[in-house]
């Protein structure tokens, strides 16, 4: 489940648990800005870089899948060239920017994947300017409703779709993939209710996945300030809403029936300590679940540590071992 030894580089490593949980008291050491410090114009530079096609792929961009009083939520659909011969297998992508900011343009991550036999499609949800939680959970929980009532329009198999997502887009991945069923995280944004919200795969970069853990430990100082990303996300500072930070913690709606996930973490993240991807992979092992966790050694919260063609073969071989045999739950 948690594949051992070394990659073809050194700083692309599988760790097993045991080692993994021997780094928990190192791990929680590291300090969290909590998205309050990169200027606009990191965002803007990051989106510009990462929004452009891949070879071999077309986007149809601005769909509607739901509208929530005045506002449209969209997505852009991302599909091979040429028609394929056999509806396509999903990917859900969620963007990053600390749920407060960041585009569904910003798809480098898993946009390479398209020529490969895949559909992306990369959706917005309401920012924490715009709603609180947990609404970010029920945008996306509509994406996916919708992408399985109009499949068939766009050649999309209903039955294999994944969520993937960086960051914030990461935590909101996970908690697709930990939630199915869980009426709270469910809602109704977009209708199509007859349809499920469950993913057959995640793959998350550097998400959080414990707000209360987070909490107590050193690296929690920072999201207990007002202004910190995750209290704008909660409506107030997690150790105010201790209940809602606990809803939308994914490692505590982990069951039996989760599909599996592959975490991909930056052994010295700033902003999100990689103990969050620790505890996750831990209560996984736990209960017998199938997670992978890519321990990128010295890499930070995000760069090209991350677009590496050993990071891109990991999430390739995942997403054809487990997704296109998955069938939807």
């Amino acid at each position: 489940m948690f594949p051992a030894g070394s990659a073809s580089r050194r700083a692309c490593r599988w760790l097993p648990v045991w080692l993994l949980l021997m780094m928990l008291p190192a791990a929680c050491l590291l300090m969290a800005p909590g998205w309050t410090q990169l200027p606009a114009s990191v965002h803007a530079a990051a989106v510009q870089r990462q929004s452009q096609l891949p070879p071999g792929a077309r986007r149809v961009a601005d769909l509607v899948y739901a509208q929530v009083g005045d506002r449209q939520l969209k997505l852009d659909l991302y599909l091979p060239d040429q028609p394929p011969e056999r509806p396509l297998p999903v990917v859900v992508w969620i963007h990053g920017g600390g749920w407060r900011a960041g585009s569904k343009a910003n798809v480098g991550l898993i946009s390479w994947i398209v020529p490969r036999g895949y559909a992306v499609a990369s959706i917005e949800y309401r920012l924490s300017h715009e709603a609180k939680f947990p609404a970010q959970i029920h945008d996306c929980k509509g994406a996916v409703r919708w992408l399985r009532a109009h499949a068939r329009e766009h050649n999309l198999d209903p039955q294999r779709v994944a969520a993937a997502g960086a960051s914030a887009g990461g935590h909101l991945a996970l908690l697709l993939g930990t939630s199915a069923g869980v009426q709270e995280l469910e809602g109704d944004v977009g209708g199509n209710l007859q349809q499920s919200s469950r993913v057959q795969a995640v793959v998350d970069f550097y998400g959080p996945t414990d707000f209360l853990d987070w909490l107590n430990t050193p690296a929690g100082d920072r999201i207990r300030r007002a202004d910190s990303a995750v209290a704008l996300l909660l409506g107030g500072p997690p150790q105010e809403r201790l209940d809602l930070a606990r809803l939308a913690s994914p490692v505590y709606h982990v069951s039996r029936d989760d599909p599996p996930v592959l975490m991909i973490h930056g052994s010295a993240d700033p902003v999100v300590p990689v103990r969050q991807s620790l505890r996750l992979a831990e209560r996984y092992r736990e209960l017998g679940l199938t997670a992978q966790l890519q321990l990128l050694e010295g890499a930070r919260h995000g760069g090209p540590e991350f677009r590496t063609p050993q990071v891109r073969r990991a999430i390739a071989e995942f997403l054809r071992s487990y997704l296109k045999k998955a069938e939807a739950g």
